[in-house]
């Protein structure tokens, strides 16, 4: 079985009038694609099918894909609404997923959203989703400005450890606020891969993969930036004692812990992930229905002609991830 494990929906229920109006997106269609509207603006940088689960399915089976990791549009992971708000968000959209699941066995996963805000709130959440028939949740890569690696975080990071949910970290597509990034499409091409490098990088050192060895977390985009960052991580922690005060291991131990999906739009890249963090490291990610998505993650996966590794990155790694979670 080949999946796709970074694939994002807007659930149709996510769209109707109990919702609060800023967490409410408008989806209509549009030259025969699904235009959607959120916050007053349009969302141009949506290629593919968003909302109609048939069509996301036939989508993903031309290009060879058998089942898909569904997981929220990050712009409605609420981490930002009310308490009030972020549950009732949290609650439309992680039912919604739980009934595209049950209605497509063998065909769908998803992860659904907590109000991470709130990280013992978020704690008691993930068993109730577990239950539902979701495999874990998706979480930004910051939450009001702190990085996952904070220990405000460690009751999330306990009880997803205890659950053996996945924990997906997409990151926020605009977390960091600086002027330059907005030109040239920065904010996409280089803004999501360093958020995602910090992030990842804050956990590792701050022990947090050591502290809880049952934790299974993937990165987005190929870790986007973390991969290359590693020498300097390496470097840091010898030589600094603050780099090294949280982690007896060394930042590589937790690097090569981390899961990572194959979205790099570099084959070379991607070799070298494989080759760092190994083939059972690696699952393969579309990112659709984005234009910074893959066209064709399986094509790009079986270029690399990787032999046994191959299946693995193809659907056996996402296959063993899921089943252990739905299990847990």
């Amino acid at each position: 079985m080949i999946i796709d494990a970074h694939r994002h929906v807007i659930v149709p229920e996510i769209t109707a009038r109990s919702v609060p109006e800023a967490w409410r997106p408008v989806i209509r269609p549009a030259a025969g694609r699904s235009v959607v509207g959120f916050r007053g603006r349009d969302i141009n940088s949506v290629l593919g099918e968003f909302s109609d689960v048939d069509v996301i399915l036939a989508e993903a089976a031309a290009t060879g894909v058998d089942h898909l990791l569904l997981s929220p549009w990050i712009n409605l992971v609420p981490v930002d609404a009310a308490p009030g708000d972020a549950q009732l968000v949290c609650q439309v959209q992680n039912e919604a997923l739980a009934r595209l699941v049950a209605s497509r066995p063998g065909q769908l996963s998803a992860v659904g959203a907590v109000p991470l805000q709130d990280p013992e709130l978020a704690a008691r959440e993930l068993a109730g989703l577990l239950a539902a028939g979701l495999a874990g949740v998706e979480v930004p890569s910051s939450v009001a400005g702190r990085y996952l690696g904070d220990d405000v975080f460690l009751p999330f990071w306990a009880a997803a450890a205890g659950t053996g949910a996945l924990v997906f970290i997409h990151p926020t597509t605009r977390g960091f606020g600086i002027e330059a990034l907005d030109s040239y499409y920065l904010w996409n091409s280089v803004g999501n891969p360093l958020e995602t490098a910090v992030t990842a990088a804050h956990i590792a050192l701050a022990g947090v993969l050591e502290r809880f060895p049952r934790l299974r977390v993937l990165l987005a985009h190929g870790g986007g930036a973390l991969p290359v960052l590693r020498g300097r991580l390496r470097r840091a922690y010898a030589v600094r004692p603050e780099a090294a005060a949280r982690t007896g291991h060394g930042p590589d131990w937790s690097l090569r812990r981390f899961y990572y999906d194959s979205v790099t739009h570099d084959a070379a890249l991607l070799a070298d992930l494989v080759g760092y963090a190994g083939a059972g490291q690696i699952l393969l990610g579309s990112d659709q229905p984005f234009d910074m998505g893959s066209d064709n993650c399986v094509a790009e996966v079986r270029e690399l002609g990787l032999g046994d590794g191959e299946d693995l990155i193809l659907g056996g790694n996402a296959g063993r991830l899921l089943a252990l979670a739905a299990n847990a």
